[in-house]
């Protein structure tokens, strides 16, 4: 547990070291991402708040990976707000929907908190699809410590989008590209 009378360190994320067998992926390609993409859950390079790394294991249709909570996702003294906990298992439990080929929006998110997450943490979490109803795309996943202790557990029921809400979330994409940055 962190210690609550010790200031929080502004310092970037760990790097992160995929396991042996994990492959990086990136589950939202073609869909929706560019080389520009940045996401509320994860914002770019810089910045302490989330960052979510995507990996394959070989043989596996889970989707596997690695989110940092950084000290801006603090809620308890020294601890990540329980929706900052939610918005990483919000995006990593539709991200899988996509990389099996379903580009969806998570229509109910449940999270089942276990454990506090300390402000720091770079925690594990795996995510599968469970089944697919018509439109419904059904997905669960675990959010787990590197030691081991399992911090939440979500389900999610996603909702199929179709082309053209891909297309426009493309144009949305490329008008924004072509807006000057400040």
């Amino acid at each position: 547990m962190s210690d609550p009378s010790v200031p929080l360190q502004r310092t970037g994320p760990p790097q992160v070291v995929p396991d042996a067998d994990w492959t990086p992926c990136e589950p939202f390609r073609p869909y929706l991402q560019d080389e520009s993409h940045e996401s509320f859950v994860s914002p770019g390079a810089t910045g302490g708040r989330l960052r979510v790394a995507y990996f394959r294991r070989a043989g596996d249709p889970c989707l596997v990976g690695r989110v940092w909570f950084g000290p801006e996702t603090e809620g308890p003294p020294g601890h990540a707000h329980g929706g900052a906990v939610a918005a990483a298992m919000d995006e990593a439990l539709g991200a899988v929907a996509y990389m099996e080929g379903h580009p969806v929006v998570v229509a109910r998110l449940t999270v089942d908190f276990r454990a506090m997450v300390p402000i720091g943490t770079d925690a594990n979490f795996e995510t599968w699809v469970e089944r697919v109803e018509g439109r419904k795309v059904h997905t669960r996943g675990r959010l787990v410590s590197p030691a081991g202790v399992l911090l939440a557990e979500g389900h999610a029921i996603c909702v199929k989008l179709g082309e053209q809400h891909i297309e426009t979330f493309k144009a949305v994409r490329h008008a924004r590209r072509q807006r000057p940055r400040h």
